[in-house]
């Protein structure tokens, strides 16, 4: 069997950003629901999907703003998107699917957590990570765990993370606190950029075996002089980036694997959100029931 992981909150604001504006019979904003509601079911009813659970950011804050006030927030989020949230996480469970409403943790660390337990029991083939989220590639593991973009259908085991950011996946989180991460307020150690972090994190796996001498380098890198000044001056910086980045897995998720069997939409709960929505002509279009 397959275990699709999801990430919730990335595929509500991609609902938000993609799909139209659109008022509710109460005169709330419900466009992004309703966009979220038609792609999911639309990947559900592949019949692709035996086992699945989604992740939601049911706050934007976590642990992580606690150890740095760069983390980001919810700060400048569009109302209309942030008041969707909770419909969001009612438009999952609706259709089926075991849902994880982070409040401590984040979603993506749901989705580690999931990857970890879930990736060595009994019957498992795969599990897929559906979240083109940089952060996630370091859960991939060789061709047993692996990110998956369902909307452009392509996977990124481990050499397809060798290939895109030039290190193994253990170095993902050394190769964030280097090069930053714009979408979650980590910004990076000053002068890094990509390249640099990946020729030397291909030799030396981590910031912690980077030497602070350029001359004691394996390999040439444009600019070692700079980057080996900045890297001296912010090892604590990067220390402290790097634990930002490093998901967790030890989120006490309850649910054993034939809890995220799926087996259709619940049909009482999808009947009241879509009446909720806005959408009862589509419910028409929906085949697999729970019950």
């Amino acid at each position: 069997m397959q275990v699709h992981l999801m990430d919730g909150t990335y595929e509500l604001f991609r609902a938000y950003y993609g799909a139209p504006a659109a008022k509710g019979p109460d005169g709330r904003e419900v466009g992004a629901t309703r966009g979220l509601l038609r792609s999911l079911w639309s990947f559900l009813k592949t019949g692709a999907v035996t086992h699945a659970a989604i992740a939601f950011d049911h706050v934007i804050e976590s642990f992580r703003n606690d150890l740095f006030t760069g983390y980001k927030t919810g700060e400048g989020m569009d109302p209309e998107l942030y008041a969707q949230f909770a419909l969001a996480e009612r438009t999952a469970y609706a259709l089926g699917l075991v849902v994880w409403p982070m409040i401590e943790f984040e979603a993506d660390d749901a989705l580690a957590t999931g990857a970890y337990l879930y990736r060595d029991a009994p019957g498992v083939e795969k599990v897929l990570i559906c979240s083109p989220d940089k952060d996630m590639a370091q859960c991939v593991r060789g061709k047993k765990v692996v990110m998956y973009d369902r909307h452009k259908d392509l996977e990124i085991d481990e050499n397809g993370v060798h290939e895109k950011f030039g290190v193994a996946p253990s170095s993902i989180v050394d190769w964030l606190a280097l090069v930053g991460d714009t979408a979650d307020g980590i910004p990076g150690v000053p002068k890094w950029g990509t390249k640099s972090a990946s020729t030397l994190l291909a030799v030396y796996g981590s910031v912690d075996n980077i030497p602070d001498q350029p001359a004691q380098w394996s390999v040439k890198v444009r600019g070692a002089d700079a980057l080996a000044i900045s890297l001296r001056h912010h090892r604590q910086d990067a220390k402290l980036y790097r634990k930002l980045a490093t998901l967790r897995e030890d989120v006490p998720l309850q649910e054993r694997l034939d809890d995220l069997a799926w087996r259709g939409a619940r049909r009482k709960e999808l009947e009241a959100l879509c009446q909720e929505v806005g959408e009862t002509a589509w419910l028409q279009r929906v085949t697999i029931w729970a019950e």
